[in-house]
């Protein structure tokens, strides 16, 4: 499995608009992705503008596929003039070890 790290932090003032928009990027990503498996969306207590997502796609092409859907190309441009940073990393997810 392919995983996606995002940390945000938006403008404090966009923080409000900035959460709706990424639950509602969430939502569309598991409903209308079959291959993405789990997009969760944190935010941080001490610091309510910074965000942290967790995504898990079957694998990269699916992430691809992703990054080329109509709804995340709607969230980009919707929030990109309200990101103060954006740090992404790329994981391979390894398989459980079980005891």
């Amino acid at each position: 499995m392919f995983v996606i790290t995002v940390l945000f932090e938006c403008h404090v003032e966009q923080t409000e608009a900035f959460a709706a928009a990424l639950e509602t990027q969430a939502h569309n990503s598991v409903t209308k992705e079959q291959d993405c498996l789990v997009f969760d969306v944190c935010s941080d207590p001490e610091m309510p503008n910074r965000f942290f997502l967790y995504e898990v796609y079957s694998d990269e092409a699916a992430f691809d596929l992703h990054l080329k859907s109509d709804h995340f190309l709607d969230f980009d441009k919707k929030v990109a003039p309200m990101v103060a940073s954006k740090t992404v990393g790329r994981w391979q997810k390894h398989p459980a070890v079980t005891g």
